[in-house]
């Protein structure tokens, strides 16, 4: 990154000299705990003139597909949507000085620091947790009166397995906001009868500064809606369109890559012009790398990221399409699915499942159960088990961790 700076927490305080040792361009390295001291010797009237398309925030992607590449923020794609005055916001991002939110995702995430940002823009004030604890997550809705929480799907997962779940009171909580990995139908409705509030999902990524589309809380229902498996409509100023790999936009209902063009889009991935020019196309059309279409009204429906495909027999088969399927099976906790090699097909559907405590799935019955809910076809062919589901620290599964075994010694990976 070309850092010249290095600041640590008090935890890896220890390993400063180490770092800084390795990396011969940092000036210096500096613990929290020293930082007021640093701040406080500087010199007073330090100046740093900066202009909107300045680079004000480096943060790496997630590496869902690969090598994690720093995207480029600036001041202006940073702050553009969070600061729209109050007629051109939705009403779920209306924020009054009575809002307390949860900043609990990690800050070298988009969703930590966008976040984070937005609570700063709106006045608002931000209750910041070290580390995800569901029980603390749900201590904190009650002592800190938090009326707007942001949850990955697997950590509102785990909050809903809580002892406590089902005893606390939510009435304080006006919005659950969720995204940054597909969620379940049937977990979306469990989480909708037990919190009670808005819920409202948010689809971007780190090279759109975050949020770009949302599903607002009137899409929203307990009994479930067909828009509730969408992500949303577009914010304001900003453009979605469905590309074939040729770059020519699909009509509403055909599959393909979807591109956004926002200010809110990065400036570029630090020292790889080859990445940001297969990313960012003519016209300032950003390739977000995710599959999926628009209807007729500009709702967005993701079935994956594109690298993710399973392409079986010539059909194309979206992971998170038969994940969702499987999800609603009593004895299922967790699933990924992946392609697996087939002499037959090529690719064959596999489900990696984490049972719920206590059961022990038969197989058969889960694909049945897929079966019965998707086309055959894209059924899994097979079902193994697993403890835990491999994830970064965002929370999304790391599938190309969980098809490495069965590609092993192979020419493609996929």
């Amino acid at each position: 990154a070309g850092m010249r700076l290095l600041f640590l927490g008090e935890d890896f305080s220890a390993r400063g000299a180490a770092l800084q040792s390795a990396t011969p361009q940092l000036a210096g390295v500096i613990s929290l705990a020293d930082y007021p001291a640093w701040r406080d010797a500087a010199a007073p009237g330090v100046e740093h003139p900066s202009q909107p398309d300045d680079v004000v925030v480096q943060i790496y992607t997630s590496g869902t597909t690969g090598r994690p590449k720093g995207a480029m923020l600036t001041h202006a794609s940073m702050t553009v949507l969070r600061s729209l005055p109050p007629e051109m916001q939705p009403d779920w991002n209306l924020w009054t000085d009575d809002d307390v939110s949860l900043i609990i995702n990690p800050q070298f995430h988009i969703s930590g620091t966008g976040y984070g940002l937005q609570t700063l823009c709106a006045g608002a004030t931000g209750v910041v947790v070290q580390e995800f604890d569901a029980g603390k997550v749900l201590e904190l809705i009650e002592t800190e009166r938090l009326s707007k929480v942001f949850l990955v799907p697997a950590s509102m997962q785990m909050v809903l397995r809580h002892p406590r779940a089902r005893d606390v009171d939510y009435s304080r909580v006006k919005y659950m906001l969720y995204g940054a990995s597909p969620i379940p139908v049937d977990l979306l409705r469990e989480a909708i009868a037990v919190f009670k509030c808005g819920f409202v999902q948010w689809y971007g990524m780190t090279e759109t500064s975050g949020t770009i589309i949302a599903l607002p809380p009137e899409e929203h229902s307990e009994s479930g809606t067909p828009r509730m498996r969408s992500a949303g409509k577009a914010l304001p100023l900003v453009e979605v369109a469905i590309l074939d790999e040729s770059g020519a936009r699909l009509p509403p209902h055909k599959v393909g890559e979807i591109a956004i063009k926002s200010p809110t889009n990065m400036k570029g991935y630090w020292n790889l012009p080859e990445a940001t020019a297969a990313t960012i196309i003519a016209d300032g059309w950003l390739r977000t790398g995710d599959a999926g279409y628009l209807d007729e009204d500009g709702y967005v429906y993701i079935h994956d990221r594109v690298k993710d495909m399973i392409i079986s027999g010539g059909e194309n088969i979206y992971p998170a399409e038969v994940e969702n399927a499987i999800f609603g099976h009593p004895q299922v906790a967790e699933v990924a699915v992946i392609g697996v090699p087939s002499e037959k097909w090529g690719e064959e559907v596999k489900a990696i499942v984490v049972a719920k405590a206590g059961t022990s799935p038969d197989p058969a019955e889960i694909i049945a159960f897929a079966r019965g809910r998707i086309a055959s076809y894209k059924a899994p062919k097979s079902v193994d088990f697993i403890a835990a589901l491999p994830r970064n620290p965002s929370g999304k599964v790391l599938r190309r961790e969980l098809r490495e075994s069965y590609w092993s010694g192979r020419d493609r990976t996929i």
